[in-house]
């Protein structure tokens, strides 16, 4: 067989994910240490485990509707409703996913047709750029800067926008870098967009996750707003539900309804195991999620610390759960820096590169591990850095 004459070219020239290529090398080192998986470390709460464990044995082992079970909706609106104020049909503006990044995927190939712009603000989680060309959409890249805290200005937005742009992608709090938009600037984007016809997709992944005396506003929250922005969410960051793959989008029911379309004959329903599951974390597991998004915080803390301490700066996160530290001062490229830090010093952290070009001079790494873990690493990362400078 010839495949180079049958193969899509697209999708053959689409650079594999930047943030797993060195963990497989560490699956091979003894004594290794990761910083680099953004998974949390918990193990999901007992309640959502005993809810899904019941569901099997009570038999719950059939598909569902293609927009997920209509319990679950309910318990997500319900959710929204009291944690942000904003509300959504269960019927026609929710659909359950495999996981927030089907959601974006659908998202994106339900509005972005071949020719439209979509600016994607970086660095930024590895997905949007791929599934924008896939869709056969232009990427506009806006680059957040350290200075402005990896946060989106007016004026940079403003700068980017053309008669193109179809999309924006607020990915808020931010993977990497861990920054976050506060309401106000959330404010100022929604004055730029309010006389466009410019849709957002706002990921809110890690919305939960979020430190300081602000509380995550979603965007469809902000005046204007709510009839533009689907917003995605999942369970995976929030309730230490990674393996059970389930998220959800909210939005105008135009748009949901064609993603749900695009969910039906690429995916039928999500895990029924899952739903049964997800039903419980929303309703019995607040205390849960606040107990481990405080031991986050502890964690943010000692390995923020311990980046400063060492000579290296490091903007302080205020969402999420990783950090991106500036690693300029050691005269290497980002690339450079991982690989011999992971042959060096057997610890495996992520390259800024792999969130976007402007992520050269950073490196991302995860604080959902240990304290321990952490701790390790940082000796050893401090050991490497002072090598190499002093």
């Amino acid at each position: 067989m010839n495949y180079e004459n049958l193969i899509n070219p697209t999708v053959d020239q689409l650079a594999p994910s930047g943030i797993r290529k060195f963990f497989d090398v560490v699956a091979t080192m003894k004594d290794a240490i990761s910083l680099g998986v953004g998974e949390p470390d918990f193990v999901t709460p007992w309640a959502i485990r005993e809810a899904g464990i019941y569901s099997l044995e009570s038999g719950k082992t059939y598909y569902t509707a293609n927009s997920g079970l209509m319990e679950l909706r309910e318990e997500i609106v319900n959710y929204n409703m009291r944690k942000y104020n904003v509300t959504y049909d269960p019927k026609s503006q929710v659909l359950i996913s495999v996981g927030g990044s089907e959601a974006i995927d659908a998202m994106i190939r339900a509005v972005v047709c071949p020719g439209d712009e979509v600016i994607i603000p970086e660095p930024c989680f590895v997905c949007y750029k791929p599934l924008t060309i896939m869709a056969g959409g232009v990427p506009v890249t806006l680059e957040t800067k350290e200075e402005n805290e990896f946060r989106i200005t007016p004026d940079e937005l403003r700068a980017k926008i053309t008669d193109k742009t179809k999309l924006l992608i607020l990915p808020f709090p931010n993977n990497p870098t861990g920054a976050v938009m506060s309401r106000k600037d959330l404010e100022a984007i929604a004055e730029v967009l309010k006389d466009t016809n410019i849709l957002v997709l706002s990921d809110e992944i890690y919305g939960e996750l979020r430190y300081g005396d602000e509380k995550h506003t979603p965007f469809s929250a902000i005046e204007g707003m709510y009839d533009r922005t689907v917003v995605v969410n999942g369970f995976s960051k929030t309730y230490a539900m990674t393996g059970w793959r389930l998220g959800y989008a909210l939005g105008p029911e135009r748009i949901i309804k064609l993603m749900t379309k695009i969910h039906q004959f690429g995916i039928m329903s999500s895990p029924t195991t899952s739903q049964y599951a997800a039903i419980e974390a929303l309703r019995s597991c607040d205390d849960d999620v606040e107990d481990m998004r405080c031991e986050y915080n502890y964690r943010r803390r000692v390995i923020v610390d311990g980046f400063r301490n060492m000579g290296l700066s490091c903007f302080e996160p205020l969402g999420a759960f990783y950090v991106f530290p500036c690693i300029k001062r050691t005269g290497m490229t980002s690339d450079e820096f991982c690989n011999r830090l992971l042959q060096e010093e057997k610890v495996a952290v992520v390259p800024g590169t792999a969130f976007g070009e402007c992520g050269e001079g950073f490196i991302r790494c995860s604080y959902a591990y240990s304290v321990e873990s952490i701790e390790e690493a940082l000796r050893r990362i401090e050991r490497f850095v002072k090598r190499h400078i002093d």
